[in-house]
C-alpha cells in the first residue's frame, strides 16, 4: 500500500457520509460525495481531505484508493473499524459514532464534509453523476477505463492562483510520507 494513503482517515470520511444517509448509502453516491469533499477542501485550503489518487471513471471523478477499499480490493483493520463490507450497491457503518470519534479529521475537514453534505446530501447517485459530469471540468471521459486527474488540474479549474505550487506540495508531502515509512521499515 502507498504510505501516503491513510485508510483510517478515508474510512472516517466515508463513515461521516454513511451516517448522514441514515447508516447505509449507495456506493456511487458515497464516492461522489467523497470526491466533492476533497474538491471543496482543495479549493478552500489548497490540499485535499484525503491524500488519494484522483481518477476519471465513466460515472465521473472518484478517489481511487478509497474506491478500492469500498469495493473490498484493499483491506485494513482501521478501515474495518468504521465501514462494513459492501452489500451489493450499498455500504454501511460498523457502529454508531460521534464526530469526536473521527480523530483523523480536523475541525476544518469536518466542516468541509458538512458543507458538502448540506449541498449534495439530498441528491441521489445519478443526480451526483450528472452534477460532476457537468460541473467538474477536470473530469475527462475515460472511454470505459480510468484516467488520472492531477491535483493541479482540479486546483486550476477551481480558480486557485498558485495551483502548480500547491500540487507540488501535495506530491512533496507524499514523498516525505514514503521516505519516513521506508526509514521506519529499515529500523524494524
Amino acid at each position: 500500500m502507498l504510505n501516503w494513503f491513510n485508510p483510517r482517515k478515508s474510512a472516517q470520511v466515508a463513515a461521516f457520509f454513511v451516517r448522514k444517509d441514515q447508516g447505509e448509502i449507495p456506493v456511487l453516491k458515497l464516492v461522489k460525495l467523497i470526491y466533492l469533499a476533497d474538491r471543496e477542501h482543495l479549493g478552500k485550503f489548497g490540499h485535499p481531505v484525503i491524500s488519494d489518487r484522483l481518477v476519471s471513471m465513466p460515472h465521473g471523478p472518484v478517489n481511487s484508493m478509497t474506491l478500492n477499499f469500498i469495493n473490498g480490493l484493499q483491506s485494513s483493520p482501521s478501515w474495518d473499524e468504521f465501514i462494513c463490507d459492501r452489500d451489493g450497491y450499498s455500504i454501511g457503518v460498523q457502529r454508531e459514532f460521534s464526530d469526536e470519534d473521527l480523530d483523523e479529521l480536523s475541525t476544518a475537514e469536518i466542516d468541509t464534509l458538512k458543507v458538502v453534505w448540506d449541498r449534495f446530501g439530498s441528491f441521489n447517485k445519478w443526480q451526483l453523476v450528472d452534477w460532476t459530469h457537468e460541473n467538474c471540468p477536470e473530469w475527462e471521459d475515460p472511454q470505459g477505463s480510468a484516467r488520472d486527474i492531477p491535483h493541479e488540474r482540479v486546483l486550476k479549474h477551481l480558480g486557485v492562483e498558485n495551483a502548480r505550487s500547491l500540487a507540488k506540495e501535495i506530491r512533496s508531502d507524499r514523498f516525505v510520507e514514503d521516505l519516513f515509512a521506508s526509514i521506519r521499515e529499515s529500523i524494524d
